[in-house]
């Protein structure tokens, strides 16, 4: 005769089953990420060669409007800004990197908005509503688009969130930085080159 509670051998089962599944589920991540790691993507391959990938064009509903963009909900497509230099950030609002960087990027658009850049948000997998109350939370007034469908992150080859790409006037990328941006003076280097180019 046990001490053993009925059912003791079922939970102790089924602990062994999940704990089964959950080693798989984390090898096949390894195994995945060990296949991807080190890939470059054709915008990365072009970068690397020295010329500038053409910038999908991405058409999205304005989340936040702002300069060269329609009114919140209309669509806005990045060839609408074409002429300009485009800081376009994908980002959302339950990603941790994304909460450390959302304010250096207002800063960047403080800074250059008047010399005719436009820094972009693109918030993806997300709910409407967590997008705004993230807008709200940071304080940022730069125009962001809304991708419901993760389109823009598949056209731009992106691996997640935060990613930056630099875009020039004639639309085409100039940059493309995968992880969070940390400071100002990451992108203001690469911002004045661009500017600068007639």
């Amino acid at each position: 005769m046990t001490d053993e509670a009925p059912g003791g051998d079922r939970r102790r089962l089924i602990g062994l089953i999940v704990g089964a599944v959950a080693t798989a589920l984390v090898v096949v991540l390894l195994v995945v990420g060990l296949m991807n790691r080190g890939q470059s993507t054709t915008i990365d391959d072009a970068l690397a060669a020295g010329s500038r990938p053409p910038a999908p064009d991405i058409t999205l509903p304005v989340l936040v409007t702002g300069p060269g963009l329609p009114p919140v909900g209309q669509q806005a497509s990045l060839a609408d800004l074409k002429g300009k230099v485009v800081l376009l950030n994908l980002w959302a609002s339950w990603c941790g990197p994304c909460k450390d960087e959302a304010p250096v990027l207002e800063r960047i658009w403080t800074q250059y908005r008047d010399k005719g850049v436009v820094v972009l948000g693109i918030d993806i997998q997300d709910l409407t509503s967590d997008a705004l109350a993230f807008v709200k939370e940071y304080g940022l007034t730069y125009p962001s688009l809304r991708d419901g469908s993760d389109d823009s992150k598949t056209a731009l080859e992106a691996t997640g969130v935060p990613e930056t790409f630099l875009i020039d006037r004639q639309g085409r990328v100039a940059l493309h930085l995968a992880g969070p941006v940390s400071s100002t003076t990451q992108l203001s280097g690469p911002i004045d080159q661009v500017l600068a180019e007639k």
